[in-house]
């Protein structure tokens, strides 16, 4: 799919609607600076590496991540990347961008206390969802580091707004049984706006990749994507799958059950199997909390209840 084609389903789907509806009591996070600057020059043709690794050097903290990162996913390196420049080098621009994008907005947002929600646990169950797109990606042979990044991103404003509106989320959660199936649509009726739309039209304004801004608005349409004429086969259908997986706020009620009877009519779609493979690699990636709810058990639930009931 082209940028145009990206371009055009934001530019449709967005609408007019703009972060002035949001209420004045909501705090929206903002990007580091250098991952503002790096974004704004990394697809200029004027721009060197060199440039572009100035940029990343003046945030410790992305460096850090950066080196940690290419030296962990080039475990074949005789030697190990040892600067910023390197590590681009070794990652390319796409990649490269994806990464500070995901850091960044992650540092965004971690730099917040929520009244709701566990950060640790919210990454834990974030990255669970990342890997499960990325795995859904493969099987739509669609791009894989945009399903990955979108993933792990897809809610990504849930800790701010729901800390920041915490009187009007407590009923859902308190009584989760009695609302609307889906977040996204208790949202629209309380709020007449979604996390999903003010996360895409917020990436929009830092200048993310419109095909990113897509993953983000539409990743709340479960298996719907899988019948959409432009994003079946896209990281857009890949991240609204993931995001029928459980997590704090079980935003999709019955997200699980879903998945299960997916495979009925899509036969490469394994969700055993899928699971047990994010499993694995979660157990690789340190994100500071221990893994207390694998995939394979929560899936285990759905597709053999009488063995997770014994």
């Amino acid at each position: 799919m082209s940028v145009t084609d990206w371009t055009a389903i934001c530019d449709e789907s967005l609408g007019d609607f703009t972060l002035a509806a949001l209420p004045p009591t909501i705090e929206l996070p903002a990007l580091p600076h250098a991952v503002t600057q790096f974004l704004e020059r990394c697809d200029r043709p004027d721009v060197d590496l060199a440039n572009l690794a100035s940029i990343v050097e003046t945030d410790t903290g992305l460096t850090v991540e950066l080196l940690k990162h290419v030296n962990s996913a080039f475990t074949g390196l005789r030697h190990r990347a040892k600067s910023v420049q390197q590590s681009l080098s070794l990652l390319g621009r796409r990649k490269a961008k994806m990464f500070v994008t995901t850091t960044g907005m992650q540092a965004a947002v971690r730099s917040r206390k929520s009244k709701m929600l566990n950060q640790a646990c919210f990454w834990n169950a974030s990255l669970q969802k990342a890997l499960f797109a990325r795995e859904v990606a493969k099987l739509l042979k669609t791009d894989e580091e945009v399903a990955f990044a979108a993933g792990l991103l897809q809610d990504y404003l849930l800790p701010v707004v729901t800390s920041d509106c915490i009187d009007t989320y407590a009923p859902f959660v308190d009584t989760r049984a009695g609302q609307p199936r889906s977040l996204v649509e208790y949202e629209q009726r309380e709020l007449g706006w979604n996390h999903a739309l003010a996360g895409a039209v917020l990436a929009r304004r830092w200048h993310l990749p419109d095909e990113f801004v897509v993953c983000v608005l539409f990743h709340h349409h479960g298996l719907r994507m899988l019948a959409h004429p432009q994003l079946k086969r896209s990281p857009a259908a890949a991240v609204a799958l993931s995001a029928l997986l459980p997590d704090q706020l079980r935003q999709e009620y019955d997200g699980l059950e879903l998945l299960a009877k997916l495979q009925q009519s899509w036969r490469s779609f394994d969700l055993a199997a899928i699971a047990q493979r994010v499993d694995e690699q979660h157990s690789t990636v340190d994100v500071g909390v221990k893994n207390d709810f694998p995939l394979t058990r929560r899936c285990r639930a759905v597709l053999e209840p009488e063995a997770a009931l014994a």
